[in-house]
């Protein structure tokens, strides 16, 4: 019999998606009319990935950003992550991160959040290991976990990434897919990013050099390491990397995820029992109807 395949969920990735992410708001039954749609979708989107895009339930980790998560990058390169919006608005979703965390607990589904780890040194790690005997998928938008993706080895298994944002037939992300639309394997992904930038941590890499230009810089196989021998660093995009060299080192390092994050418990093996439908959760929550409140909405 086959082990159960572990899903690591990027919490805070799919809270945001979840709040974002919904064309309609989901409000509670009562005349408070409180905004759930958060806590709604969260669940609603955890359970679509299963149900959708895997046979079976998985065992499901569920991992959020820690709140000092990203302060070791940031002491490496202030700029790291800056750019993120942190008005009012776009914390909206922090709001509704106890509620989600209490959900889990109820449903049984473990969940992980280290005050100084970022969400995705925690799924590295765990991946590490958890890849050596099982197959592990990860729910997540965030390319950054390309970088963790490999084909089964010797007893091992498979690391995807599900990213349920993209269209039905396309979710599942494999190291092939990587290498199709990048021409980098996984192994060079921070690499690529490093010399091409990341917007979405605001690593803005080097000027004058895209993705195109930096797979060609890195194919064959070659790696940062090789490029000041390679003889391909000629002409004035050479000259700017060579220039920026210590920078763009310093950024592979900050992409590159930590596979040895100390952790205080570990995956059991265990598929999760079926989430049931999102409405049920929000009722077993509580967040239909507020004490106190009128049953009734009230209308204008």
């Amino acid at each position: 019999m086959s082990p159960v395949p572990l899903l690591l969920v990027d919490g805070h990735n799919l809270l945001f998606r979840a709040c974002f992410g919904t064309p309609a708001q989901i409000y509670s039954r009562d005349s408070a009319r409180r905004d759930i749609t958060t806590q709604f979708m969260f669940f609603a989107l955890l359970r679509k990935a299963v149900t959708a895009e895997l046979g079976s339930w998985p065992e499901v980790f569920v991992v959020f950003d820690g709140e000092h998560g990203a302060a070791s990058r940031q002491a490496t390169d202030p700029g790291y992550k800056a750019n993120r919006p942190s008005d009012d608005q776009a914390r909206r979703p922090l709001g509704a991160l106890a509620d989600i965390k209490t959900g889990l607990d109820l449903f049984a589904v473990t969940w992980l959040e280290l005050a100084d780890a970022e969400a995705d040194d925690i799924i590295a790690t765990l991946t590490h290991t958890a890849r050596l005997t099982r197959d592990v998928l990860i729910l997540s938008t965030d390319q950054d976990y390309y970088q963790l993706l490999a084909e089964p080895a010797g007893q091992g298994g498979s690391v995807r990434i599900l990213n349920t944002a993209r269209r039905p037939g396309t979710r599942l992300v494999g190291p092939a897919d990587v290498l199709a639309r990048y021409g980098v394997t996984p192994a060079q992904f921070p690499d690529l990013r490093a010399l091409a930038g990341d917007p979405a941590d605001n690593i803005p890499g080097i000027r004058g050099v895209g993705t195109k230009t930096a797979a060609a810089l890195l194919a064959d196989g070659l790696t940062l390491d090789h490029l000041p021998t390679s003889g391909r660093l000629g002409g004035t995009r050479g000259a700017a990397i060579q220039a920026a060299w210590p920078q763009v080192l310093a950024w592979r390092d900050m992409i590159r995820l930590h596979c040895d994050v100390p952790l205080p418990h570990v995956p059991s093996g265990l598929p999760i029992p079926p989430l049931p439908i999102p409405g049920e959760i929000i009722t077993k929550l509580g967040l239909w109807w507020s004490p106190g409140v009128s049953a009734t909405p009230t209308t204008s």
